[in-house]
């Protein structure tokens, strides 16, 4: 007879499923922990923008699994998963090895949806890996490249349109961030920036609708025209295909064309495959597919299992897909995975939803705090980026990307000596952390000149 298996696997290692298992490392789970993500690296995606746009490092964005989750305890595999057997409690992966599990997590996040629009998924560029932000940036920078060397005027107009389908918060922060670094990037080239034209392709009347990011949306449509070159919003436009070098969408019961080379697909997205195999019935599901789970965030028909983030829906409680929901429902897994294991009762965890953050450029943001006061411009940008980096999943990595972005923010583009102090006090409350006070206090005496008071 077989001895029963005690560990926990994760599946996904997106914020449920790397905060899940950071949590359990840190209140010392007594069981093992397996990860498995298929690639090397966990994408913040929230800072993904910055990562392609050069604003942020690598490390700070994409940082390895292995850096993460050195001294943890916890066992990262990189591999694909190709079946979860629920009634086996087995996990197949495509390198042929299956791990047997007490407790699962399913942390697979949601995957780009193409909604059957002709050739999107050929052509289309998705932005949600690093893989893909550093393939658009190749063909951005290839673009640009040809349009300031070719004579031909019809040419040089597909190369330096951008189409950017969605105008939810993925397509909005996508539109802002090009509509201001592109034009950058052409002068370079010594090219016309005022030719580059960003397209912001929305299915519905206005931007934003229905998602947690609508009270901004005033916010977003001033902000979008005051970018580097301004964004043309289309309204009622359904894109109905997409070709190399064109797409075609739906207005008024009449089907238009708009000639360009780059179409970035943000029209929203679909439950994970493996989460789609999975027996449950559709009426443990929500209209999009996905199981429910328990306030405690275990499945409905199989409470030895737990499942959080874009993959899964609680009961009665319609959530955001977003970073801080993700993060929030890592934590409320680990703490029931644990009282299961002390053979204690799991506990519902309430959601707190502490506002939204929006990006609408370099240097610009719009925020809606606990949906109480709404802030707009460097001061959202600096929010944003100082709530999201007190974030990041390690103390180590919090630290070195945060002190990074202090500095660069405060001392390399505010050079002011009268403007500092504000700028400094402006950091240190919102990025929370008594390191980052510390590296303020000794960067600010070593711009006056008094090393003698370094403590």
């Amino acid at each position: 007879m077989n001895s029963p298996v005690y560990q926990t696997v994760i599946i996904g290692g997106g914020f449920t499923g790397l905060f899940t298992a950071l949590h359990l490392a840190h209140e010392h789970y007594l069981r093992s922990v397996i990860l498995i993500d298929k690639n090397e690296r966990f994408c913040f995606k929230p800072l993904l923008y910055e990562y392609f746009d050069g604003e942020m490092d690598t490390f700070q964005v994409v940082p390895r699994f292995s850096e993460l989750l050195k001294g943890s305890g916890i066992i990262f595999v990189q591999d694909t998963v190709e079946s979860i057997d629920l009634h086996q409690k087995a996990v197949k992966l495509a390198s042929g090895n299956s791990y047997n599990y007490s407790n699962l997590v399913l942390a697979l996040g949601s995957v780009t949806g193409y909604h059957q629009v002709n050739g999107a998924r050929e052509y289309a560029f998705p932005f949600w890996t690093q893989a893909d932000a550093i393939a658009l940036d190749h063909h951005l920078r290839d673009c640009l490249q040809k349009a300031v060397q070719t004579e031909d005027i019809e040419q040089r107009r597909k190369l330096l349109t951008v189409v950017v389908v969605g105008g939810g918060p993925s397509g909005v922060e996508m539109a802002a961030t090009l509509a201001d670094f592109l034009p950058h990037w052409y002068g370079a080239l010594e090219g016309n920036s005022t030719e580059i034209r960003v397209i912001l392709l929305n299915h519905g009347k206005e931007i934003l609708n229905g998602d947690i990011n609508d009270p901004l949306r005033s916010i977003a449509e001033k902000e979008l025209q005051k970018r580097t070159v301004p964004i043309e919003i289309l309204t009622e436009a359904e894109a109905t295909a997409v070709h190399s070098n064109t797409i075609e969408y739906k207005s008024n019961d009449e089907v238009k064309t708009l000639a360009t080379y780059t179409t970035i697909w943000a029209a929203g997205t679909s439950t994970h495959p493996l989460i789609q195999d999975l027996p449950i019935p559709k009426e443990h599901r929500d209209r999009h597919g996905r199981p429910l789970v328990t306030p405690n965030m275990q499945l409905l028909d199989f409470p030895e299992v737990f499942a959080g983030g874009d993959c899964a829906a609680v009961q009665d409680n319609s959530l955001p897909p977003t970073a801080q929901v993700a993060y929030q429902q890592g934590a409320n897994i680990a703490q029931n995975l644990k009282a299961l294991a002390l053979g204690e009762d799991p506990k519902q965890k309430k959601v707190n939803i502490r506002g939204t953050l929006l990006k609408l450029g370099i240097n610009d943001a719009a925020a809606n705090l606990f949906n109480i006061f709404e802030v707009a411009g460097e001061p959202a940008h600096l929010i944003r980026q100082g709530t999201y980096l007190t974030l990041l999943p390690t103390p180590i990595h919090d630290f070195k990307a945060t002190t990074e972005w202090v500095d660069e923010e405060i001392f390399h583009q505010h050079l002011d000596p009268q403007d500092v102090g504000k700028k400094v006090v402006q950091a240190v409350e919102i990025v929370g952390a008594g390191v980052v006070g510390v590296l303020v206090a000794r960067k600010l005496l070593q711009m006056l000149g008094d090393e003698d008071k370094r403590d």
